[in-house]
This record gives C-alpha cells, sequence and structure tokens, in this order.
C-alpha cells in the first residue's frame, strides 16, 4: 500500500494544490471592486516540491460541540501566511491590486491544468488496476 500511495503522491499533492490556488484566484475576482484589495496568490512550484518532500503541512481546526451527542469534526484551514501578494502591472486609484485580465488567465489556466492532473491521475489508476487484475 505504501508504494501505491506513493506513486499517486505527487499527482495528489499537486490537485490540492491546484484547489487551493483556484480559490485563492476566485477570491481575487469576486474582490476585483473591494478599494485596497490586494491580489493574493500562490507559488505553485515551491509549495508543491515542499509538499512532495515534506509532506502537507495539516492545518486543522477542531470544531466546537455544545453537547456529549455531538459528533466531532475537523475543518483544514489553508495557511495565509503561504500566500503571496501580487504586483500589479497598473496601478489603481482605490488602492485594489486586482487585474481582471490577469486574474482570469490565471483561473483559466489553473483550471485546464487541474483538469489535466485529474486525467494522468485517471490513467494512472487505469494501468495500476489492468497490473493487478493481470
Amino acid at each position: 500500500m505504501d508504494k501505491l500511495d506513493a506513486a499517486l503522491n505527487f499527482n495528489r499533492e499537486a490537485l490540492n494544490l491546484r484547489a487551493q490556488r483556484q480559490e485563492v484566484l476566485a477570491s481575487n475576482i469576486a474582490h476585483a471592486d473591494t478599494p485596497n484589495y490586494k491580489a493574493r496568490d500562490i507559488d505553485f512550484s515551491s509549495r508543491l516540491t515542499e509538499a512532495v518532500e515534506r509532506g502537507r503541512a495539516s492545518q486543522s481546526m477542531s470544531m466546537s460541540v455544545t453537547s456529549s451527542r455531538h459528533i466531532r469534526a475537523e475543518a483544514q484551514a489553508m495557511p495565509d501566511q503561504n500566500l503571496l501578494y501580487r504586483v500589479p502591472h497598473q496601478s489603481s486609484i482605490d488602492g485594489n491590486t486586482v487585474e481582471m485580465d490577469v486574474e482570469r488567465i490565471n483561473f483559466a489556466d489553473n483550471a485546464l491544468r487541474y483538469e489535466s492532473n485529474l486525467t494522468v491521475i485517471g490513467a494512472k489508476i487505469k494501468t495500476l488496476l489492468s497490473a493487478v487484475q493481470q
């Protein structure tokens, strides 16, 4: 099982980071008209290298319960310290650094790479299944 986990680890970490980046980019787009909002992004390559080498840093938060009959749960938190501020190409009067053209391109590129990563994982799983069945 460890070899199976290792075979899919890189792609799993890449998918997780792509999903996190998509959330950050969507937040940038949503705040395009918010005065003084600073666009954020993730340094994907360094975060992926770190996640593969050291494992994902799980920062989870326990949800509080008010009764002993409640189900205990944890929620994953995305640390803000790993988010970088984007330097705008053109300044804005209201201090907002979101550039919609840049955000749309990054959003579409990240979505395409997410889909291709899913395709690669699907192909790997099919290959592993055919090896097990023979």
